[in-house]
């Protein structure tokens, strides 16, 4: 092949694998801070009284439809795991991200649990959202060095998190970590479609409204 075909065509490829990896816009330049659109219905916390760090709140079901993220909204889909209920997360994200117009890239972190974190954090995103038990300690190690990027742990939670990371759990789910293992009532048949829905708008309204660093818990 002549150098000068050759280069096009692997400038062709380099071109087409950034666009693959996105919608196209290009995350290296600044954007407006993101915000919450609408505000929480009654019932989601008590205004007076903010939630104490590592603090669980159960919110009145549906008190988190009003909030939508503002336009640009930058999200890493951060994903291990093959099981259903990671499955079940990860439709409920993508639905979720283009009912919303959100900007959504997914790292799918492999066999190595902890570079893939490290991609994701590499993106600069303004959330990264998580799916998958398998994903807990190795976000436990991470995320406290790394306390100016949100993270929101969907089906799952850490056992001592940083303010930085914002759970939503349910009866059915709270997978802790290897330690800890699963709870009791785990159950994977009740990670539906309307629960890990649910789940992810409760937790995004959190984030929105500055109430991280603790556990939502849906009903």
């Amino acid at each position: 092949m002549r150098p000068m075909l050759k280069a096009a065509v692997v400038l062709t490829a380099a071109a087409a694998l950034i666009t693959g990896c996105g919608s196209g816009s290009d995350w290296s330049q600044p954007h407006a801070a993101p915000s919450a659109i609408g505000t929480l219905g009654p019932g989601f916390v008590d205004p007076s009284t903010p939630p104490a760090p590592e603090a669980t709140v159960t919110p009145a079901p549906g008190s988190w439809d009003g909030v939508h993220p503002s336009k640009g909204y930058r999200v890493v889909l951060l994903t291990a795991g093959e099981d259903a209920p990671t499955k079940a997360l990860v439709k409920a994200v993508e639905d979720w991200a283009g009912a919303e117009d959100v900007d959504l890239r997914t790292v799918k972190a492999g066999n190595d649990h902890v570079a893939g974190t490290v991609k994701a954090l590499d993106l600069k995103p303004d959330l990264i959202v998580t799916a998958g038990n398998e994903l807990v300690d190795p976000l436990a190690l991470v995320t406290p060095s790394h306390l100016d990027q949100q993270f929101l742990v969907v089906g799952a939670e850490l056992a001592e998190p940083t303010g930085n990371v914002t759970s939503v759990d349910w009866s059915g789910a709270s997978f802790r970590g290897e330690g800890l293992g699963s709870a009791s009532t785990y159950d994977p048949a009740s990670f539906t479609a309307d629960r890990c829905s649910a789940a992810v708008r409760a937790g995004v309204a959190a984030v929105l409204n500055n109430l991280t660093g603790i556990v939502v818990w849906i009903r």
